[in-house]
C-alpha cells in the first residue's frame, strides 16, 4: 500500500497492515498506538487494543510508522500517559516483568550500623 506522506509516497508494509488489521479485529475494533524509536531498527509502534492487549510493529521510519496507523480509522495516536500506562501495568505481572533480575531473588540486605 502507498500513502501520501509530505512530498514523497509512503509505502505500508503489507505485512504489517495485515497484521495489524488482524490485531484490531481480535482485540475489540480498536486501539492506542504509541510511536517511539527503536534505535538503528527504526521506530516501534506498540498497539494497546480495547481489551488491553498490546502488539509490536517496528517500521523503517516515522512517516511509515504514521501511515500504518493513518490507514486505520480505529487507531488513535497516543503518549504513554498515565492512562494508558495503568492498562498495561496490570496485565501479566508487568509490574513484575519490569523488576527484572530483582524477582525472585533473596530480599536485599539491610545495609548500615545495625547490620
Amino acid at each position: 500500500m502507498t500513502t501520501e506522506a509530505g512530498r514523497s509516497a509512503v509505502t505500508v508494509p503489507a505485512d504489517v497492515a495485515k497484521s495489524v488489521e488482524e490485531f484490531l479485529a481480535g482485540h475489540g475494533e480498536t486501539a492506542s498506538a504509541v510511536l517511539q524509536p527503536a534505535g538503528r531498527e527504526g521506530i516501534r509502534i506498540t498497539l494497546v487494543g480495547a481489551d488491553e492487549v498490546t502488539a509490536d510493529y517496528v517500521v523503517d521510519d516515522v512517516d511509515t510508522a504514521r501511515a500504518v496507523v493513518d490507514q486505520f480509522d480505529a487507531i488513535a495516536v497516543s503518549e504513554w500517559d498515565n492512562s494508558l500506562l495503568s492498562v498495561v501495568i496490570r496485565r501479566f505481572g508487568a509490574v513484575e516483568k519490569a523488576a527484572g533480575w530483582a524477582v525472585g531473588q533473596i530480599p536485599f540486605l539491610k545495609l548500615g550500623r545495625d547490620s
